[in-house]
C-alpha cells in the first residue's frame, strides 16, 4: 500500500508546507522516504510506537536519547480504510510544527487514497480490455473465461453490437478524470460495456433494444457526438452488426471495417451501409501497393497532380466544381488531366480507366 515511489511523493507534497525535515515509515519503523537521503533504510523507533498505539506521538530532545533513529518532532500515523499503513514523521520543535499535524496528515492520507484509487481503477481497466481482446478471438469458452466474465460483471448471454471510435489524439488523451467521464456517460445500459482500446480507441459494446426502431443508430450518434464535446477533438465511428454473444468476433471485425472506411467528411459510418469498401477491405495491403505502383506512382513526385485527382474525386468528376475547389481556370485543369493521363496512361475521362485511378487513389490514402 505505502511503497517507495509514493512515500517520496509524499515527502515532497508535504514539504511544499513546511520547511522542515520529512521522513515517511513503514509499519516496521523502517524509514522508505526522507529529505535527509541518509535516513532513508534506518530504523525509527518513535514511528513504530506511534504505528502501534495508532495516535500521534511528540518527540522531545531528551527523548532522543532515549529512542532509537529519532529526532525532536512529532509522529503522525497514516491511516487508509481503518488500518495504519505508515507514519509521517516532522522533524523541528514539536509547539511549532504540532498546529500543522492534522492538516498534514490529511493531505497524506488523500494520496495514499489517490493512489490506490488510481490503482485499482487502472486494473479495472486494464481487466477489461484484456478479457475484451479474448473474447474477440477465443474460439471457445473455458471455465475460466466464463469466471473472468463474472467478476469483470459482464454478462455472456445477450447479444452485442460492437462500437469502436477513434480519436485523433496521441496515447495520453484518456487521463483518469476524463475516462471516468466517458464511462460515466449517462446513458450507458447497465449491461454495456465501455473500454479503452489500444492508444486512440474506445470500444463500447451495445445491447441493441430491438423494440426501438433506430435505436442503435440514434445512440452511435449521441455517443459520438458525447466523446467529440468530452475529448474536444474529431472522433470516427464505426459500428457492425448486431450479433450472438459466441459470434461477437464478427461485429468486432465489422467495426473495424467500417471505422477504416470513415472518410474526412463522414466520421461516423455503419457496416451495414458499406458496399465498395466491403471488397477494398479484403484485398490485402501487399496487393494495394503494387496496384498504385502500375497505375499512379509517375504521380506521386508532383503533389499538385495528385491533388487535382484526388480533388476531382471529391467533387465527383465535376471538371466546373474542381477547378473552383483548386482555385484554377478550367483550361489549366484540362492541362492537368491532360498531364495525369500522359503519366500513365490513363485517361479520367474514360469510365474504365476513371475507375482504376479512383481505386488508386483509395489504396493511396491507405
Amino acid at each position: 500500500m505505502l511503497y517507495k515511489e509514493l512515500a517520496e511523493k509524499i515527502v515532497s507534497e508535504v514539504r511544499r508546507l513546511l520547511d522542515e525535515d520529512i521522513i515517511v515509515v513503514d509499519i516496521n519503523g523502517m524509514i522508505i522516504a526522507s529529505t535527509n537521503s541518509i535516513r532513508v533504510g534506518t530504523f525509527h523507533e518513535g514511528a513504530l510506537l506511534a504505528s502501534q498505539r495508532k495516535e500521534k506521538l511528540i518527540i522531545s530532545e531528551e527523548d532522543q536519547a532515549v529512542l532509537k533513529g529519532v529526532k525532536a518532532g512529532i509522529n503522525l500515523p497514516i491511516f487508509f480504510q481503518g488500518n495504519v499503513v505508515g507514519v509521517i514523521g516532522i522533524t523541528g520543535k514539536p509547539e511549532a510544527i504540532s498546529p500543522f499535524g492534522e492538516i498534514i496528515r490529511k493531505m497524506t492520507e488523500l494520496l495514499i487514497s489517490e493512489s490506490y484509487y488510481t490503482e485499482q481503477f487502472d486494473w479495472q481497466s486494464r481487466s477489461v480490455e484484456a478479457f475484451l481482446l479474448d473474447w474477440f478471438y477465443l474460439k471457445e469458452w473455458n471455465e475460466r473465461f466464463i469466471d473472468r466474465a463474472h467478476l469483470l460483471n459482464i454478462d455472456l448471454n445477450i447479444n452485442r453490437q460492437v462500437m469502436i471510435a477513434e480519436v485523433t489524439q496521441d496515447s495520453a488523451f484518456l487521463h483518469r478524470d476524463v475516462w471516468l467521464s466517458i464511462l460515466s456517460w449517462h446513458e450507458k445500459g447497465e449491461s454495456e460495456v465501455i473500454s479503452r482500446w489500444g492508444n486512440n480507441r474506445i470500444i463500447y459494446l451495445l445491447c441493441p433494444q430491438k423494440q426501438k426502431t433506430n435505436y442503435s443508430r440514434n445512440k452511435a450518434k449521441r455517443f459520438q457526438q458525447f466523446l467529440t464535446e468530452c475529448l474536444k477533438t474529431d472522433v470516427s465511428l464505426g459500428v457492425g452488426l448486431t450479433i450472438s454473444p459466441t459470434e461477437i468476433t464478427q461485429s468486432y471485425h465489422q467495426a473495424i471495417r467500417a471505422l477504416n472506411a470513415c472518410k474526412t467528411n463522414r466520421h461516423l459510418i455503419f457496416d451495414e451501409d458499406l458496399a465498395l469498401d466491403m471488397i477494398l477491405d479484403e484485398i490485402s495491403q501487399q496487393t494495394k501497393d503494387d496496384f498504385v505502383q502500375r497505375t499512379i506512382e509517375p504521380l506521386l513526385s508532383d503533389e499538385e497532380l495528385v491533388l487535382t485527382l484526388k480533388t476531382l474525386i471529391e467533387n465527383h468528376f465535376s471538371l466546373k466544381n474542381t477547378a473552383h475547389t483548386l482555385h484554377i481556370h478550367i483550361n489549366t485543369l484540362h492541362y492537368r488531366l491532360k498531364k495525369i493521363t500522359e503519366l500513365t496512361n490513363l485517361n479520367p475521362r474514360n469510365t474504365d480507366d476513371l475507375f482504376v485511378l479512383y481505386l488508386a487513389i483509395q489504396f493511396l490514402d491507405n
